[in-house]
């Protein structure tokens, strides 16, 4: 669940103190009164004192009245919903929870086969990881604690092994807790016990128990921070102050001192070694080749509520390993291109545009530089070695889509053919081993590349599949086709679109990356460019140039001569000055003008007309109805404002229109109400979703979350989060699928297109190229290339987009350049709307405000609602009166209900109007409230009476 933000508290405390102030006066007043009469007559003194003591009890009840009915009602709504999971619901969630496991864990090595070990054998496993692994990420992505967690040591106890209870007990007693790191603080140290911690006595027992040990190392990250880069001045409290876990330079996904120690420890003991690590961010594991001990390993991320069992069934050999990496598994993760231009970056002059970060302290504008281009994760390694710049076996440990089995498998390449811009072929998947398993056909492609002209990889993934679960000798043919137009590069600095350059393209299956299988060669005779006269087939207008100003100045990343400017391009910044040319044009809340940007062209907008129609009647009706103009002629302008403002977890109601409210819910591996404390299990990170390379159950997934969230009546997910994985260091990577776009888009929109079989919308996020977390409300400016941005980081939300039908979506934090993310007309309306087609809202991440967060701004360009429960500064507008304002608050509008009407919240019942449950109760309890106020001023009046008489 998400932690509190006790800036969020204060801010609501604040909106309360109004209120709290009038009531002060009101109760000090009738003190005062009250004192004063002390010297009249026993019946007037009487008399007065009661009414005072009335008036306070009054003030008192209508200054709550005003809080519920004004500042407080959204979030009382949110909080007093209802709707829960059925169990049945519920068990088949940590079913699904455990599949996904067992298909997306990834053998990453088996020498001698040492994998599967017997069951109802004995086993000794090794690590304080082992007694606290890790089951997903911090903040909206972290998993719920209302459901019964499995843990690792139990998922192998579960299996039918053995486990040294000992070893157990003497990690538990070290520490029992995982340190915090969390969104608002983080503990990155790493509590493994010193090797002198292991007494003879100990080692000798587990020696005695079990010849195989299991050593488990985690990782863990999450919202709010990245991964250090440099962790020497961590050191476990619990250690001596002498004895430094790292030192200077080294990082959090290199293994510490304590843990290095501890292996050496196991493998001087057993010659059997098996090494989980389990963490969703791709890890130096170099290490694993030092040891002739270590025979297997696995790579375990975050496992969710139940995943851990699949541990316990693949290390038994009751389900044999599936997964394929997600990621490229580096040797030295300080070498890859974008490590110096990752983390923190400050400009030295943007004084004068400081805001307000996250935990309240000012920040000034700050800046990332994607230096690398298109060559990101195994685009780079593969194009690379092809150049001749690295040696791939010494720099790439583990290739993106390798993955070992307990069994083998061949795969037949059908000869490829073409029809109308369609490539296909079919791809014979045979187990030719002693085990049933499952394989993954990836499907590759390598353009043909000209010499200092449009950047390209050499392995571009272009589609994938699965097989069945196979028999020993049993044969799978998988249909594999795609569009010769999805092997077209943006052409940014040329023909300002994509462009199929004429020449060979060599189509090939491959076990990973980087190993070809059998490849064949398409020939494109002639060059095609696909722009305004002919666009691709799957855009509603053509790409063309919308990011040129995002490009800045930085050197990028190009194969030209072998990338002859390799060393340049991948430098750290040279400098921390924002050019004057950019800078001039960089707004925030400080400079930002409503009617400055008002169009007195536009006409204003017919509000609050009687034409009698219901939102419930524009169900199924296309977006471009005429129906849809008369019904947003009848919103007010207090209606569409609020629309506007309070979207925080929920769509506002539209009395005019009889448009409900709706309940939307974090996070992406769940769904939880973080009001009503209602939440479902918890699904394995995104990470682990994408190792499966398995589409249909990233449907299962989102159909699963649907079920849910149907049955808990929410409508809204706010997920799946598509970012790319440009670092390892990234601390939201166990969020997001991958760094691939193809890998990560397809998943994406299988995981949507679930939901949206319950009426559930899904919010992709964070839209887009927010791609770490350092910064990201500190105005990060992010400078990267049009061809990156479009090939490489917008690429899996225009896959979810165009086959997953994506009707909601949740804008980033960050700036594109100099234009923030959430209020960019080239992003959320010319690429999202007039390209891909979209047709619904947009979000914002969560509306802190920050000095750059003003509602404004980003009606005028396409973000429509505000992820915010309560008002603020800048949520609310503060032009409701232009002509412009007007017309984008009706299209803001206009999109938030063309979602909700096309959800559940319109499907049978659902769509009941009238008051809520609290608003019931509470006129309910005003109206005894007023019966006892009258009841009780006739009594004090006839007891008044008759003490005058007496």
């Amino acid at each position: 669940m998400l932690q509190i933000n006790i800036d969020d508290v204060l801010k609501i405390v604040n909106l309360c103190v109004p209120y709290l102030i009038g009531l002060a006066i009101a109760v000090a007043a009738a003190v005062v009164v009250m004192v004063v009469c002390r010297n009249k007559k026993s019946a007037t003194r009487y008399l007065i004192r009661r009414q005072g003591f009335m008036a306070i009890g009054l003030a008192v009840v209508i200054v709550v009245n005003m809080i519920c009915w004004g500042p407080m009602s959204s979030l009382i709504s949110l909080a007093t919903g209802s709707g829960t999971i059925s169990k049945e619901t519920s068990d088949k969630a940590t079913e699904l929870c455990t599949r996904i496991a067992e298909e997306g864990i990834v053998l990453l090595k088996n020498e001698e086969n040492l994998l599967p070990l017997m069951t109802d054998s004995n086993l000794n496993v090794f690590g304080w990881a082992s007694t606290n692994p890790c089951y997903g990420g911090t903040g909206s992505g972290s998993l719920s604690d209302a459901y019964e967690t499995v843990s690792l040591l139990q998922g192998l106890e579960d299996a039918g092994f053995k486990l040294n209870t000992g070893l157990t007990d003497f990690y538990t007693a070290y520490r029992s807790d995982r340190p915090n790191v969390g969104m608002w603080e983080q503990d990155w140290t790493l509590p493994e016990p010193l090797k002198e911690s292991y007494t003879s006595e100990l080692m000798t027992d587990a020696k005695a128990f079990s010849d195989t040990a299991l050593i488990v190392i985690t990782r863990v990250g999450g919202e709010g921070a990245d991964l250090p880069t440099d962790v020497s001045a961590v050191t476990y409290t619990d250690n001596s102050a002498e004895y430094k876990d790292f030192e200077a330079g080294e990082h959090y996904l290199q293994l510490s001192r304590t843990e290095k120690d501890m292996v050496d420890l196991v493998c001087s003991n057993f010659d059997n070694v098996v090494l989980v690590y389990n963490g969703a961010n791709a890890m130096e594991l170099g290490f694993l080749n030092d040891y002739s001990q270590i025979k297997s390993a696995i790579w375990c991320p975050g496992t969710g509520q139940s995943g851990f069992e699949a541990l316990g069934e693949i290390v038994s050999g009751a389900v044999n390993p599936s997964g394929k990496t997600s990621d490229t598994f580096a040797a030295d993760l300080t070498a890859t291109p974008h490590y110096n231009n990752f983390g923190s970056f400050i400009y030295d002059n943007m004084n004068e545009f400081a805001g307000k970060a996250f935990k309240g302290e000012a920040t000034h504008p700050s800046f990332i530089n994607y230096v690398e281009g298109i060559y990101v994760g195994y685009r780079f390694y593969e194009t690379a070695a092809e150049e001749g710049l690295i040696d791939y076996g010494k720099t790439v440990l583990y290739p993106f889509g390798y993955g070992m089995s307990y069994t083998s498998f061949s795969q037949e390449m059908g000869n490829l053919t073409e029809a109308d811009g369609t490539i296909s072929f079919d791809v014979t998947v045979t187990n030719t081993g002693d085990k049933a398993g499952k394989d993954v056909v990836e499907v590759y492609y390598n353009p043909p590349y000209t010499n200092g002209g449009i950047e390209k990889a050499s392995a571009n993934l272009i589609a994938f599949d699965k097989s069945d679960l196979l028999e020993p000798g049993q044969s799978q043919t998988i249909a594999v086709s795609f569009q010769a137009e999805d092997m077209a590069s943006y052409d940014a600095a040329g023909k300002g679109a994509y462009v199929l350059e004429a020449g060979d393209y060599k189509i090939s299956i491959r076990t990973d990356s980087h190993n070809v299988i059998k490849e064949q060669i398409y020939t494109a005779a002639s060059e095609t460019i696909y722009d305004e006269a002919n666009p691709r087939s799957t855009d509603k207008a053509a790409a063309e140039n919308r990011f040129a100003d995002a490009k800045g100045e930085p050197a990028y990343l190009s194969r030209a001569d072998g990338f002859a400017n390799y060393k340049e391009a991948t430098a750290k910044p040279s400098t921390l000055t924002m050019p004057e040319k950019y800078k001039a044009t960089f707004v925030n809340n400080s400079n930002y003008d409503p009617e400055a940007h008002n169009n007195a062209e536009d006409i204003k907008p017919v509000t609050g007309a009687k034409n009698g129609l219901s939102l419930a009647a524009m169900r199924g009706l296309d977006y471009d109805d005429p129906q849809w103009e008369k019904l947003l002629d009848q919103l007010t302008i207090g209606e569409m404002d609020t629309m506007v403002a309070i979207g925080g977890y929920q769509t506002s109601a539209a009395k005019s229109v009889d448009k409900v409210g709706t309940v939307d819910c974090d996070g992406p591996a769940s769904i939880n109400n973080n009001f009503t404390g209602t939440g479902s299990i918890g699904f394995p990170s995104a990470v682990l979703i994408a190792s499966t390379w398995n589409r249909d159950i990233a449907e299962e997934f989102g159909e699963s979350i649907g079920k849910m969230a149907d049955e808990m009546k929410v409508s809204g997910w706010y997920a799946p989060a598509m970012n790319t994985h440009r670092s390892a260091f990234a601390g939201r990577n166990f969020e997001y699928y991958s760094e691939d776009g193809i890998l990560s888009g397809k998943m994406a929109a299988s995981a949507i297109k679930g939901a949206e079989r319950h009426g559930v919308y899904a919010y992709m996020k964070h839209f887009a190229l927010n791609d770490q977390e350092t910064n990201r409300t500190n105005m990060l400016c992010t400078w990267s290339g049009e061809q990156a941005i479009r090939e490489i980081y917008l690429r899996p939300f225009e896959i979810a987009v165009k086959e997953g039908g994506a009707k909601a979506v949740m804008s980033a934090f960050n700036y594109i350049g100099t234009e923030y993310a959430g209020a960019s007309d080239a992003l959320l309306n010319k690429v999202l709307r007039d390209e891909w087609g979209f047709r619904g809202f947009v979000l914002t991440d969560y509306f802190g405000g920050y000095g750059y967060q003003n509602a404004d701004q980003e009606i005028r360009n396409g973000n429509d609602a505000m992820l915010v429960a309560y008002d603020t500064e800048t949520n609310h507008l503060k032009d409701t009166s232009s002509a412009t304002s007007l017309q984008a608050m009706r299209k803001a509008s206009k999109n938030v209900m063309y979602t909700v009407v096309n959800s559940r919240a319109y499907e049978g019942n659902n769509a009941k109007g009238g008051m809520l449950p609290w608003q019931i109760a509470a006129i309910v309890a005003d109206v005894i409230l007023a019966v006892g106020f009258i009841a009780l001023e006739v009594r004090i009046i006839n007891v008044y009476k008759k003490k005058r008489e007496s």
